[in-house]
């Protein structure tokens, strides 16, 4: 496939999701870019958020991964069921009841003004830091494959890859986002199944073969319970189980699409459908992988320096035109279908969160796009010092920062929800800090001093457990300031509670 054919394909494609706006846009309001007025089926959604949940990330990655850990990562996905379920009949309620834009509003009405405030930013940080990661994976696979041969520089190429994300979120936002991330959730899952038939079809091998080869590869090990390192179950259970949480239940990303369902049956609906078909997706991209690793020793497949090239090397280079014009497409789905839902997060977020919007400043659409365009430029050169200072798994570095930046925010709702006592609001920025710096500490010294012991998934276990540990201490220490704080605010507030 030539470059210019691949630009082609790729103009296509954002055609289409510009139609989509266009057509969203009709009978839009002011209120159509937070909560998409509250009328997304829940079906829609629910299909939309596979490919949110799997981003470019997990298309390059994840059957990449598969030579290092196997099908280890099943036990991570096992345990995004249980986080599922909790954000499902624990957190979808509360959001409801509270009829929350964004999420962080909880945290002001539970503890205060900064605690709000710090919440939200350290959602701001995380997001920023995740979008960017995936934009950053599938600008660099764009720039080799379109924009490079015609001499553009990278930066155009990331410039332009975010220029088309603001194109088609800038007027509607998540009720846009809905309908682009269900289109774009259909072409990932196309280009997987697509190589996955071009391979057994290529080997001359029957089902009932791939099957065999399959169960019989070493592989495809999904549970590992002795030793202790980073692919243990325990590690990749509960912090599946946290991870999912965290960066779902308490993301304003993702809960501003559940929260655009009218009602909250329909966004419980829609979580366990989403539970489901990630189930199923996970099994067919790590199954994708074996088959991958299969077909290079195979065909004698070489210069594959990166785990992250696997996937990209079979489709393109050694593929039909077909597998490759669905992998571009699949790609560009993968990275966008998360992008696209984070950048109008960002922009919701902060303009409830931080500018007052729906409060005292309902419906300022000038100053809305302002802040839609900074974030976009945030992003740009965010990606770019990725570019400059990555040199590993790109799906590790992601939850890794996910783990320090997601920690504080599950130690404060895991307070919040789990007790009915009050810490000092001014504290909380001081709090959260601390519990990053132990957290890394556990991290990254915890291995020299303990052998054979390297940390995974569950460090954003020990980030939330850490900061519940200091908000329950401050709850204690400065008790009498906390109950006459609350007192002046609620004379019938009980004091046992505090």
């Amino acid at each position: 496939m030539t470059p210019l054919q691949t630009l082609f394909i790729l103009v296509c494609y954002f055609g289409l999701l510009i139609l989509i706006s266009w057509l969203t846009s009709r009978n839009s309001d002011s209120t159509s870019f937070y909560t998409g007025n509250k009328k997304s089926p829940w079906y829609v959604v629910a299909f939309g958020m596979i490919g949110a949940s799997l981003s470019g990330v997990t298309f390059l990655s994840v059957p990449g991964w598969v030579a290092s850990t196997h099908f280890g990562y099943m036990q991570t996905v096992l345990g995004y069921m249980l986080g599922y379920i909790v954000i499902a009949l624990v957190l979808l309620p509360l959001y409801y009841k509270m009829n929350l834009t964004s999420i962080y509003t909880y945290l002001e009405q539970r503890f205060g003004h900064l605690t709000y405030k710090t919440g939200a930013g350290y959602f701001l940080i995380s997001r920023i830091i995740g979008a960017s990661f995936r934009l950053f994976l599938v600008a660099s696979v764009l720039h080799l494959a379109i924009f490079e041969p015609f001499g553009w520089p990278y930066w155009a190429t990331v410039a332009l890859t975010i220029l088309l994300i603001f194109t088609y979120t800038a007027k509607n936002g998540i009720k846009t986002v809905v309908y682009t991330d269900a289109l774009q959730t259909f072409f990932l899952l196309a280009a997987v199944t697509l190589t996955i038939l071009f391979i057994v079809k290529d080997l001359d091998w029957t089902w009932a073969e791939t099957f065999t080869n399959l169960k019989n590869d070493p592989n495809t090990q999904v549970f590992h319970f002795k030793g202790n390192g980073n692919n243990v179950f325990w590690k990749q259970f509960l912090g599946g189980a946290f991870i999912a949480l965290a960066m779902t239940g308490l993301d304003q990303d993702m809960m501003q699409k559940n929260l655009s369902i009218s009602n909250v049956k329909g966004a419980q609906r829609n979580i366990y459908a989403q539970m489901a078909l990630f189930l199923v997706v996970n099994i067919v991209f790590l199954s994708l992988g074996a088959l991958l690793y299969q077909y290079v020793d195979i065909k004698g497949i070489v210069g594959i320096e990166k785990s992250d090239e696997l996937f990209g090397a079979v489709a393109l280079q050694n593929a039909s035109p077909l597998v490759g014009v669905f992998f571009i497409i699949g790609l560009v789905a993968a990275a966008y279908s998360s992008a696209d839902s984070a950048l109008t997060a960002l922009t919701t977020s902060f303009c409830v969160d931080f500018l007052g919007f729906e409060r005292n400043k309902p419906t300022n659409t000038k100053t809305r796009r302002w802040v839609h365009i900074s974030f976009a430029v945030i992003l740009f050169f965010t990606i770019l010092i990725f570019n400059e200072v990555n040199n590993d798994s790109v799906i590790s570095n992601l939850f890794k920062a996910a783990g320090f930046t997601y920690g504080p925010l599950l130690g404060l709702f895991a307070f919040g929800i789990l007790t009915k006592r009050y810490f000092l609001d001014k504290h909380v920025l001081v709090i959260t800090l601390l519990s990053i710096i132990v957290t890394a500490l556990y991290y990254f010294k915890l291995p020299e001093w303990v052998e054979g012991f390297k940390p995974g998934f569950e460090v954003i276990i020990v980030n939330g457990l850490i900061t519940f540990a200091l908000l329950w201490l401050d709850s204690i220490l400065f008790k009498k300031e906390i109950i006459n704080i609350h007192d002046r605010k609620k004379p019938t507030t009980d004091k046992e509670s505090i």
